[in-house]
C-alpha cells in the first residue's frame, strides 16, 4: 500500500453530505451509518440535535457547527480542514441542501477542488408529495412561504402560474395564515398539509384551502409541516368565452373583482384575466 492511500477503515478526504432521518429513525441508511462511523468529523446545524443521532448509533465523533449564522471564515477553515480529513454534513433532519446553507459549503468545495460526495436519503419535501396524493409528474419545491403577509401572497400569484404542484415546507404557528393566503390567492386549488412525517401521529388532509383553514382554525396543528398546493385545474373557457364573461362580469364589478370571479370559474391566470378587463373597459 502506498504512503498515499487510505487505510481501509478511513474514507477519502473531502465532504460527503449525509441524509439523516426526518423522524424515524429507522431510516437513516447503512451507508449513511458507515460513513458517520468513518469520518474525522461531522459539520450540523445543531450539535445537541446530532449528537442524540450519533449517540442512538453509538458513534462519537466531533461535532462542528455549521448553520446559517455561520460566517464565511468558518466555512474556509471547515474547506481547508477537508484536504486531509473526511468531513460528514448533516442537517438537523433530512436531506442537507434542501432549505439549509450548505450549498455555500459546496460550491466553496469546489472552487477548492475538495471531492463531493452525496448520499441519498429521507427528505421531507418528497415524502410530503407521495402521501399527498397530488401531482408529482411535475413538481416545484419553494421552500418556506414568507412570514409577512404582502409579501407571502406576492410569492402565492408569482408562483400560481406554474403548472406544477407546489412543495413548501411550514411551522404550525404559521400555517393558518398560509392557507387564508392560498385561499385568497388560489382559492380554488387543492392542498395538502402533511404532518410529523414518519413519525408516530404522522397525518395527512386534503382539500380545498377554505375547508382546510377552517380544520385547523379550531384544530391548531402540531409538528413539523410539508403544505402543498396543486397545479392549477384545466383550463375550461376558450380567450373569445373569458371575455364573454369578463364583459359580463364587468357591468357590475370592478375590473380586479371580475377577474378574480372569472379566474375562479374557469382556471385562468388572475394577473392575465385583470389585464384583459382593463383593455375590454377602455375600448
Amino acid at each position: 500500500m502506498s504512503e498515499t492511500t487510505p487505510p481501509e477503515d478511513c474514507l477519502t478526504p473531502g465532504l460527503y453530505i449525509v441524509a439523516t432521518p426526518i423522524g424515524n429513525l429507522g431510516d437513516i441508511t447503512v451507508r449513511a451509518i458507515d460513513t458517520l462511523r468513518r469520518c474525522d468529523g461531522v459539520a450540523c446545524e445543531d450539535t445537541r440535535v446530532t449528537g442524540k443521532l450519533l449517540k442512538h448509533l453509538g458513534i462519537s465523533k466531533p461535532l462542528w457547527r455549521y448553520d446559517d449564522h455561520s460566517e464565511s471564515r468558518d466555512r474556509t477553515r471547515l474547506v481547508e480542514s477537508m484536504r486531509d480529513k473526511a468531513v460528514a454534513l448533516v442537517s438537523d433532519a433530512g436531506t442537507p441542501m434542501v432549505s439549509d446553507p450548505g450549498y455555500r459549503l459546496v460550491n466553496d468545495c469546489r472552487a477548492e477542488g475538495i471531492a463531493v460526495t452525496a448520499l441519498p436519503g429521507a427528505c421531507a419535501a418528497v415524502t410530503g408529495l407521495a402521501l399527498s396524493g397530488l401531482p408529482n409528474d411535475r413538481f416545484l419545491f419553494a421552500g418556506f412561504l414568507p412570514a409577512k403577509d404582502k409579501a407571502r401572497r406576492e410569492v402565492l400569484e408569482e408562483l400560481g402560474a406554474v403548472d406544477s404542484t407546489l412543495v413548501f415546507y411550514e411551522t404550525a404557528p404559521r400555517l393558518v395564515k398560509s392557507l387564508g393566503a392560498i385561499e385568497e390567492v388560489l382559492p380554488n386549488r387543492e392542498v395538502a398539509v402533511a404532518r410529523e412525517l414518519t413519525k408516530l401521529h404522522e397525518d395527512v388532509k386534503r382539500g380545498l384551502p377554505s375547508g382546510l383553514k377552517a380544520f385547523y382554525d379550531a384544530n391548531p396543528a402540531k409538528g413539523e409541516i410539508v403544505l402543498l398546493v396543486g397545479p392549477p385545474p384545466e383550463q375550461i373557457a376558450s380567450a373569445e368565452d373569458a371575455d364573454a364573461m369578463l364583459q359580463d362580469a364587468l357591468r357590475t364589478m370592478k375590473a380586479s373583482q371580475a377577474a378574480a370571479q372569472v379566474a375562479k370559474a374557469t382556471g385562468l391566470d388572475r394577473k392575465t384575466l385583470y389585464a384583459r378587463a382593463m383593455e375590454l373597459r377602455g375600448q
